[in-house]
């Protein structure tokens, strides 16, 4: 199982975008008192169970740290939705989805093109 991990000040979110130009993120933004949103964690889990390991994996609880969420929007150009996945790659968001499109399979795909 790949390994999360959760991204909890603006300066760890900065550092890991500047990863992203050596190995692609897979972000999650996630709400913890979001039915929706626990679906869409569930759905990352799954894909994680079997995740390609040339890949990072990130969690952001955006109630919790409403800053990094802020500044992950100002930094990709990504309006904010909750939950929402994104893809980053060099620095930019290369793929993004939000609500029950978070799924799995979805990631899967997305993955397929980094």
């Amino acid at each position: 199982m790949a390994q999360v991990k959760e991204i909890i000040s603006v300066e760890e979110w900065k550092g890991m975008l500047k990863k992203s130009e050596e190995k692609p993120i897979m972000v999650l933004k996630h709400s913890t008192s979001c039915p929706i949103s626990a679906g869409a964690y569930r759905e990352y889990q799954s894909h994680l169970e079997d995740a390609d390991e040339s890949v990072m994996y990130a969690l952001v609880k955006i109630i919790e740290f409403r800053d990094v969420s802020n500044q992950i929007e100002q930094d990709l150009g990504i309006k904010h939705e909750s939950p929402q996945a994104i893809l980053v790659k060099n620095g930019k968001a290369v793929w993004h989805d939000s609500h029950g499109s978070i799924t799995a399979g979805n990631i899967r795909e997305a993955l397929k093109w980094v």
